[in-house]
């Protein structure tokens, strides 16, 4: 009878384990679904429940937590994963700023990490504490290529230039000036603004002064609309460029018709139905779109799309990783590490990844399209 007994709790205790025989791996993901970036955030954490959940006869669980768009929260969030939470691999953070915070934590503790963020200067140039980090959006180079192709192309000569204050207005500040001094262009005066500012009129009128052919912005979201909508209301007639950060639905609608006829480069997402047929991201996209509008009843912007690839990227290499060494363990970050790093030809929402060691961002120009704003939607530029 206590056999019995005993056999039947044992049956049930085992029917109880989840994924049993199915080793797991767990993935941290921190997002700023809060605070200034929440219009970037949101999209990307309402992407983790999308991601797949096996990879190559292993189950992946994912912990998601919300850095409320602050940097020192970021690193809070980074070292609970890691010391008490003990993952495999984390997805984020979601801001330039809080990636750069957090990167020699991913280091330190041998902690493959996937920035969805814009500044190359996460992976770029590649250090002993970087090669630990990848990034799942277009490096800063391969966008401002489109954009000074363009202004070139348009006979612009001078160019004015605005950008966020930190890491990404950085980034994207070092990278067009020198592709700007390569050809031709000639940036005639340099602004900065806070994330969080309201105003931007003393920086406007600076760049109204210079008179400028073209002038570039870099910020993100509802963000980049500002220095725009104020330029415009000045009188800028000039023509507006924008970096991917950019793409969305919130710049179009802080910045109204001011936005109209705005030049930038970004994922195929922006305008998926215009792209064609035979590209192979475009089903991935479809796929991604329908589920998450499936699940929210709208479009996920595209900064939701890098931490899906950010996804992808890992159920390709985790079966790798795993006939090296076992998950939860150091030998197998360490081995999800190298199986990112030579990640080739994954097709995924935005373009193709190719990594390398020198490479941890892998797009070519399949990652971007060149894109304009007409009656106040993102169109292909033609």
């Amino acid at each position: 009878m206590r056999t019995g007994i005993l056999l039947a709790t044992l049956t049930t205790a085992l029917f109880a384990l989840p994924s049993l025989g199915l080793a797991q791996v767990k993935i941290g993901v921190v997002t700023s679904a809060t605070g200034p970036t929440a219009l970037v955030g949101i999209p990307q954490k309402n992407t983790v429940p999308l991601l797949p959940t096996q990879a190559g006869g292993l189950s992946i669980d994912y912990i998601s937590l919300d850095d409320a768009s602050d940097p020192t929260q970021t690193v809070t969030a980074f070292k609970k994963l890691i010391s008490e939470d003990h993952v495999d691999a984390i997805i984020g953070p979601t801001g330039s700023p809080n990636a750069m915070s957090v990167l020699q934590f991913a280091a330190e503790s041998g902690t493959p990490m996937l920035a969805p963020v814009g500044a190359a200067s996460i992976v770029l140039p590649m250090t002993d504490q970087k090669k630990w980090a990848f990034k799942t959006t277009q490096n800063t180079d391969i966008i401002a290529q489109a954009l000074v192709r363009d202004m070139v192309k348009r006979g612009i000569r001078t160019v004015g230039f605005i950008g966020f204050a930190d890491a990404y207005g950085d980034d994207w500040y070092q990278v067009f000036n020198k592709l700007a001094q390569e050809n031709g262009l000639k940036l005639t005066v340099s602004e900065r603004y806070q994330r969080t500012d309201s105003s931007v009129t003393g920086q406007a009128l600076k760049l109204l002064a210079a008179k400028p052919d073209a002038i570039l912005v870099a910020g993100t979201g509802g963000a980049a609309a500002l220095p725009q909508s104020t330029l415009a209301q000045q009188g800028y007639k000039g023509q507006f460029y924008q970096t991917h950060g950019a793409a969305l639905p919130a710049f179009l609608k802080l910045g109204g018709k001011a936005t109209e006829g705005t030049i930038l480069a970004a994922s195929l997402m922006l305008v998926l139905p215009e792209i064609a047929d035979d590209n192979p991201s475009k089903p991935i996209a479809q796929d991604y779109i329908q589920r998450y509008q499936a699940r929210y009843n709208e479009r996920p912007a595209t900064f939701g799309a890098n931490v899906y690839d950010a996804g992808l990227l890992l159920q390709h290499a985790i079966p790798t990783a795993a006939k090296t060494a076992k998950p939860g363990t150091p030998a197998f970050r360490q081995a999800l590490r190298d199986a990112l790093e030579q990640t080739h030809e994954l097709v995924a929402t935005q373009g193709v990844y190719n990594m390398s060691p020198a490479d941890h961002s892998g797009f070519d120009q399949r990652g971007r399209e060149l894109i304009t704003v007409k009656n106040g939607a993102w169109t292909l530029l033609r």
